[in-house]
């Protein structure tokens, strides 16, 4: 795919396709190759060129040294600084992802037959056991704590079957680390817990040959499936002990801030952070979850193309927050480096957002596997760095969720 950019854009690995402007103007006896030599690129912009075209399917593109920007995250306009700008707002010492992973697995199947057990109820007209509903949060809330990739990265692999029951509890997990990323106090970062692991009980109350339907939905059964925050609220509401912040964001977390959301169509001010928060939370969820009728998305091609949704759809205050949170690139995503090789993301270095930890695991101009070798992209004198995100669908590594949770199926 051809992009046109500017030169101040240019870096090694791209591939140059055609230079514009005046032939004369061309520092180059040739416009279609790779840029190997740092030489080359100031020759370009000591040049009278100002913009090139260059084919990110043959090298590498701008979305890496451009990806905090266009996220909207970054807190400063100094480009020497934009990779290592963004320290994580926590000031806890996260425990490491391989040390937590095993645990987070524990909690994710509990709280998928917590769930499970609590949306049954939901279909009989069963009130909500609200203390049952604060004891699994807290749970969460706690793994979250040592280490919020573990648990969130996890809940990611639901199956289709499963999606309804742990799409709840990623929820839960991401409005957590959310809540503290926005800094808020602990017992309302609980509280957030709690609404996002109740959003979605109204669908409890749609028609399951409507809810698990595998193809596209008809206008009159999306219809249907829209009333589910009315009639999740109206549920919440006949149970007793329900945190007020949980009855806002399950009616609310379908509103988008210009206004074009259901069931009430608020738009940016008229909705609560809270409601903000589980918006993104749960499109984020849905889009990297296998679903009946689709396959997840990347982590950080999600990210990206939230991105780009964000100023209709979401509040951008709440979205860079989240971005934060998870990380320029997400634990699971599928990343090329500038040495040519493929590596999966399986851990959040601290205070670099486009820099975590990878392990590479393949060489592109073999083609073959290689022994896996972790590399911490932010450590120093690490020359590696990330110059494009690459589709899992593509490559098809069959062990590529294994290779980062270390969890077999």
């Amino acid at each position: 795919m051809r992009k046109k950019i500017n030169v101040d854009e240019l870096e090694l690995g791209m591939y140059l396709e055609e230079i514009c402007g005046s032939w004369i103007d061309n520092p180059f006896w040739r416009s279609r190759f790779v840029l190997s030599d740092p030489k080359e690129i100031a020759m370009l912009r000591a040049s009278k060129v100002s913009e090139v075209w260059i084919d990110v399917s043959k090298g590498a593109d701008v979305w890496p040294t451009t990806a905090v920007a266009e996220l909207g995250v970054l807190e400063n306009d100094a480009p020497d600084d934009a990779r290592r700008s963004m320290a994580m707002s926590s000031d806890r010492t996260p425990t490491p992802i391989a040390d937590e992973i095993d645990r987070a697995a524990r909690i994710c199947a509990a709280g998928k037959e917590a769930v499970t057990s609590m949306f049954h109820e939901a279909r009989m007209g069963n009130a909500v056991n609200a203390s049952g509903v604060v004891t699994l949060v807290q749970e969460i809330s706690d793994s979250v704590a040592r280490n919020p990739s573990a648990l969130i990265s996890l809940a990611r692999l639901k199956t289709a079957d499963d999606y309804t029951y742990m799409h709840s509890v990623a929820v839960c997990a991401m409005m957590i680390a959310l809540a503290r990323q926005l800094n808020q106090s602990e017992d309302v970062a609980r509280s957030a817990g709690v609404a996002g692991l109740l959003h979605d009980v109204g669908k409890m109350l749609v028609p399951s040959e409507v809810l698990n339907k595998p193809g596209k939905l008809s206008d009159s059964e999306f219809t249907i499936v829209k009333g589910h925050p009315v009639k999740g609220h109206q549920f919440l509401q006949e149970s007793t002990g329900i945190d007020p912040i949980a009855l806002d964001v399950c009616l609310h977390h379908h509103e988008k801030v210009d206004g074009s959301g259901y069931p009430k169509g608020l738009k940016g001010p008229e909705i609560s952070l809270f409601a903000k928060m589980g918006a993104v939370c749960d499109v984020y969820d849905a889009i990297t979850s296998n679903r009946p009728y689709k396959a997840g998305w990347d982590p950080s091609e999600s990210l990206r193309q939230m991105g780009q949704w964000a100023s209709g759809h979401f509040d951008l205050t709440v979205f860079q927050a989240f971005a934060k949170t998870l990380g320029i690139y997400p634990v699971g995503s599928l990343v090329r480096l500038n040495s040519g090789c493929i590596g999966v993301v399986i851990e959040q270095s601290k205070g670099a957002l486009t820099m975590p930890v990878v392990k590479v695991f393949y060489r592109m101009a073999s083609s073959q596997r290689i022994d896996p070798v972790v590399m911490d992209l932010s450590a120093r004198g690490c020359k590696e760095k990330i110059i494009a995100r690459e589709d899992p669908a593509k490559w098809k590594f069959a062990d590529l969720d294994a290779m980062w949770s270390g969890l077999v199926a």
